[in-house]
């Protein structure tokens, strides 16, 4: 199942993204289950938030890798939401 997963900085923590980037992007490519995704940009073209589509079993499972990102431990977010997703062009 692919799940989306949009989640929006804390605003003014461009600092704990950037710091934390390295980690989150290793552990995106360790864990395999992410099949795209990529920062959102305010209207400055800085980073604010980040968009992903992850192909899990579950709900469950979406909210488990979610939880284990560097970003969430850091506490970057401000929020989070995940959804099943479908798939239809592209």
């Amino acid at each position: 199942m692919q799940f989306v997963l949009m989640a929006m900085d804390k605003p003014g923590a461009l600092e704990v993204r950037k710091a934390n980037r390295d980690a989150h992007l290793a552990y995106v490519a360790d864990t395999d289950v992410v099949a795209f995704g990529g920062p959102m940009l305010d209207s400055a073209g800085q980073m604010c938030g980040s968009l992903l589509v992850l192909d899990v079993p579950d709900l469950a499972a979406a909210q488990a890798w979610a939880d284990d990102d560097p970003y969430a431990k850091a506490q970057l977010f401000a929020d989070v939401t995940i959804r099943q997703w479908k798939q239809v062009i592209g």
